[in-house]
Parts: C-alpha cells; structure tokens; sequence
C-alpha cells in the first residue's frame, strides 16, 4: 500500500512540473494596438490596477453602511454646544455645593472637564434648566430627546451629597 501512496506521489510531482513548463511557454497576448483610447504602459512600469467602484447617493443613504453605527462616531446634534454651564449636559454634571448670595441659594456644579461653575436657579444646560436649588441640591427640568418617549421633559435631582457618602 506504501508503494501506490509513492506512485501516487510521483505521478502528481511530474504532472505539475509539465503544467508549470507549460505554462511558462503560453504566450502572453499582445495588447490592442491602434485602439481609440487605448495606453499601453510604458516598459518597466506596472500596469495600471483597476477602477474602482464609488457609490453615488444621489440624496438616498448607502446601503452597506450599518444603521446602528459603531458608536465611535460623535454624534450629530441640532445645535452646537454653548460656552460654559450652558454647553454641559445634566448627566456630565455633579453637585459640588450650595451657598446662598444675596438672600438665594446659588450652586457650584463640575463638568467633565474638572471645571467649577456657578448656577443660579433658572440656568440653563445643554439639555435642561435648573427649576430650584435646594440646600440638598439641584431639581433639573431635562429636555427628553428621544422621538420614542411620550414624555418630552422629565424632572431630574442632583444631589449634593451621593448616596455613596450617605451610606459612610
């Protein structure tokens, strides 16, 4: 049985050993000469790859880019962001303290980019409004963007104390 395997084995080396003779002799065509628009490349240099395909929209979405997204992408909103308190958005927000100026209680928020501001009731975020300060902390009006919900505002409180310091 050992002897057919090595048959087999050296029927298969010398047939492809004729193809790759064979092949090597094919003569390769001549291109077109004398044709309308035709370039031949010059010699030693590569032939020009093919074109490629480029989707033209015309105003419809394409087709094999995912819906969902990736997430890494930012994201597109309707407006840019403000300078200061008025560019932060409620949930990059958190309570730092509460003081009372002029007989009102006035807040001091930090954003994400470790940035002290002072609100006063009234202010505006990205995405809401403070509605009162409480010596407890912040009650928000947050504008709900979400064409799914019924809800178009929801009440949000920051509060000056988290519950991981009031458990301590």
């Amino acid at each position: 049985m050992r002897a057919n395997v090595l048959k087999t084995m050296a029927v298969l080396i010398a047939a492809m050993a004729l193809a790759s003779v064979a092949f090597a002799q094919t003569p390769t065509p001549a291109p077109p000469t004398g044709a309308p628009g035709a370039q031949t490349p010059a010699a030693g240099q590569p032939p020009r790859p093919p074109e490629t395909y480029v989707y033209n929209s015309e105003g419809r979405r394409d087709p094999f880019v995912n819906l969902l997204g990736t997430g890494t992408e930012p994201r597109a909103t309707s407006s840019k962001r403000g300078e200061g308190a008025a560019g932060l958005m409620v949930s990059e927000i958190s309570v730092r303290g509460i003081m009372q100026s002029r007989g009102a209680l006035v807040a001091m928020v930090q954003g994400p980019d470790n940035k002290t501001y002072i609100v006063h009731q009234g202010d505006k975020f990205f995405d809401g409004r403070i509605k009162t300060i409480t010596p407890q902390g912040l009650i928000i009006i947050q504008e709900v963007n979400d064409p799914l919900s019924l809800v178009k505002q929801r009440e949000i409180r920051k509060l000056l104390r988290s519950l991981e310091d009031a458990k301590g």
